[in-house]
């Protein structure tokens, strides 16, 4: 039987910790690049571009998170803000990750660690 290859991702608007278990040279972590430095030189020239710019800018943060989520067969996405639900919703629309089983959990801010402690029990109990 095929073992499931497992990620689980911690996220927030600007930044999520990818933590594979089976390999620890594939935990590391995507940062969005909306800044706040981005954010403020775009709010000098207008509201509207401002709101643009974070589109465009929050697109490219989740679309760099799904190309790693396509390579694993179940994926825990936790955190404390609604970025993990936004991102969902996203792939759920998408044909390409209809065999991936995608899960959603709240979860306040942790350590590495709790992180950590966090995925290797969640994927245990199941």
């Amino acid at each position: 039987m095929k073992t499931l290859k497992t990620l689980g991702i911690w996220m927030d608007h600007a930044n999520a910790k990818l933590m594979d278990l089976e390999s620890e040279k594939n935990n590391y972590s995507i940062v969005s690049n909306f800044t706040i430095e981005t954010k403020e030189e775009a709010l000098k020239r207008s509201e509207n571009l401002m709101h643009n710019k974070r589109q465009q800018m929050q697109e490219a943060y989740y679309k760099e998170i799904a190309a790693v989520i396509l390579k694993y067969d179940h994926v825990l996405l936790f955190g404390p803000t609604n970025a993990k639900n936004e991102l969902f919703n996203r792939l759920h629309g998408d044909l390409r990750f209809n065999s991936i089983s995608i899960e959603t959990i709240a979860a306040d801010k942790m350590t590495d660690n709790e992180k950590v402690a966090f995925v290797r029990s969640y994927f245990e109990h199941r």
